[in-house]
């Protein structure tokens, strides 16, 4: 028995053969060619086919795995396209004469070495995306077909990674699981295995020997164990681990239609993050009682260029009618840092995610924040709106988003057009600017939500697109939950009430810390909504929160 210890980033337990994920590998010849618009016809012709793919991939991931995963081949399609990338194909056919897979190769390679040698950890990431992309224009010049898992039974698949392509592309019925090499918490292959329910473990290193294929492995997402050749003894186990993972989820099953209160008669409320109309669907499915947070960006990022105010009114619109009087909050777009947009023409920064971003861009940008405002509040005659501000620091950005607001519901009375006055406004939580000035926030909102993904990066100071950070990125920190207590206290001395919508929400080891902190909202993906409900009726705060206050109080390092 051989064990290896990995990172766990997708729960669940894996037991099967070993297989290794093998890559179909294209062979670049490189020549000379002498009729150049032919050839650069031969790179327009599998750019194309490149695209098409990767919309019926996106399709696919959208049906399998939410709009998030759909969004990494929206932005491969981008990339497929992008001038300074396609124009140096271009060149590189027309003006050296080098055939379409040569000219593709080493444009790549160039690249991903001017991405990967980048300060900011998002643009490094683009190598891995640029890399992916070529590939498969390369694939279709040259009729490669990227494999699958040659296995006619379920096997635990290994690589050093996946790209996401080659994750979406893969016959689930034949996963048991995922072992990489590299990757970390936030790599695509994490993220994909997560939201397809399919146990993950990253980072396990070069430990795999050729010899280990087709010996019985089991591996637990949870822990980021990985067993090869396990005993008796350690197989009994991780059976009945897997045993006691169906039964818990036929159990939450039948918590459908059930209130989230605790043993105590506390009463939370459990909404879902969504990032486009399309998500409604899963919210409904898992019992969400609304959406803490519609991701409004997305409509942005599935864009070639600015959506108009019909076409965003249509979208949010869907989402409020189909939500059927249940609360929607919707964020105002939030691009900038790690979410960038060609046409917003963004200026380059050292640091962006400190820079030109989120409620920032709308302010400087009125028309623009006029034509979403005007949107949102136009929908709002359609079911219960809430509309969010991102990443904000200071009183006087929430006071000019208010004014712009006001214009706008001016503006729609003298046209005749109906809104609702029942709009509920808040932020996002997400500096420590907001949180210690939380106070007086809170006298110019309706709720908090309580952004814990940039509130652990900024009050830690590490970057949430760093893998290498590895521990020091401690979301448990006590700092972190001491910010928490300080805004909910605060919000609920003037009237608002207080949110969660990051990662954080959906994590039952703070749950009953959370209920004791007295946050009244959770904001989760779809399908954490029964566990997390499960969680909440399990709890009696009468019983914990004077014991967990105090360990916040005392600076309690074991959370």
């Amino acid at each position: 028995m051989i064990t290896i210890q990995g990172k766990g980033v997708s729960a669940g337990i894996g037991i099967g053969p070993l297989y290794y994920y093998r890559r179909v590998t294209t062979t670049i010849t490189r020549r000379e060619v002498e009729d150049t618009d032919a050839e650069w016809q031969r790179f327009k012709d599998a750019q194309a086919t490149a695209i098409e793919q990767l919309g019926v991939l996106a399709e696919k991931a959208r049906e399998e795995a939410g709009d998030e995963a759909a969004m990494l081949f929206e932005t491969h399609q981008m990339m497929a396209e992008d001038l300074d990338y396609e124009e140096a194909i271009e060149a590189s056919i027309k003006e050296e004469k080098l055939n379409a897979e040569a000219s593709v190769s080493d444009v790549a390679a160039q690249f991903a070495e001017m991405f990967a040698s980048m300060d900011d950890a998002y643009m490094q990431a683009r190598a891995a995306d640029v890399r992916d992309v070529s590939s498969r224009i390369l694939g279709i010049l040259s009729g490669v077909v990227q494999g699958g898992i040659a296995s006619d039974e379920p096997v635990l698949l290994a690589s050093d990674d996946l790209a996401p392509s080659e994750t979406i592309q893969l016959d689930k019925s034949k996963i048991l699981g995922f072992i990489t090499s590299g990757g970390s918490g936030s790599s695509h292959t994490a993220i994909l295995a997560r939201t397809m329910g399919i146990p993950a473990i990253v980072g396990v290193g070069d430990v795999f020997k050729p010899e280990y294929e087709g010996r019985t492995v089991a591996v637990d997402g949870s822990t980021g164990a990985v067993v090869i050749d396990p005993d008796e003894e350690t197989l009994d186990h991780m059976l009945k681990l897997r045993e006691e993972q169906l039964n818990l989820q036929k159990m939450l099953e039948e918590l459908r239609g059930q209130p989230n209160i605790t043993k105590d008669g506390k009463s939370v409320r459990v909404y879902c993050n969504i990032g486009s109309p399309e998500d409604v669907a899963a919210v409904l499915k898992n019992d969400g009682g609304g959406i803490g947070l519609f991701r409004s960006e997305f409509l942005y990022l599935n864009s070639k260029t600015y959506p108009t105010e019909d076409e965003q009114f249509e979208a949010y619109k869907k989402v409020l009618s189909d939500m059927d009087g249940r609360e929607v909050v919707i964020r105002t777009c939030d691009v900038g840092a790690d979410k960038q947009i060609d046409y917003f023409d963004l200026p380059k920064e050292e640091n962006p995610a400190m820079g030109m971003r989120a409620l920032r861009i709308s302010l400087s940008r009125p028309d623009f924040f006029r034509t979403q405002l005007r949107a949102l509040y136009r929908a709002s005659a359609f079911g219960k709106l809430g509309i969010m501000f991102p990443m904000v620091t200071s009183v006087w950005e929430v006071r000019e988003a208010k004014k712009m607001c006001e214009r706008v519901k001016s503006e729609l009375k003298e046209e005749g057009i109906p809104y609702s006055e029942q709009v509920e406004i808040g932020i996002m939580i997400e500096t420590p600017a907001a949180v210690f000035v939380s106070d007086r926030l809170a006298k110019e909102v309706d709720f908090f939500s309580c952004g814990t993904n940039d509130l652990t990066q900024y009050t830690l100071a590490c970057d949430r697109q760093n893998n290498d950070l590895g521990r020091f990125y401690d979301p448990h920190h006590p700092a972190l939950l001491r910010a928490l207590k300080i805004v909910a206290d605060n919000a609920h001395k003037n009237g608002c009430w207080i949110g969660i919508c990051g990662e954080l929400g959906a994590d039952l080891k703070l749950t009953e810390t959370f209920l004791a902190i007295g946050i009244d909202e959770l904001s989760v993906s779809p399908s954490a909504v029964l566990p997390l409900r499960n969680a909440i009726r399990s709890v009696d705060t009468r019983e914990s929160a004077d014991r967990i206050l105090s360990e916040l109080a005392n600076d309690y390092q074991a959370l």
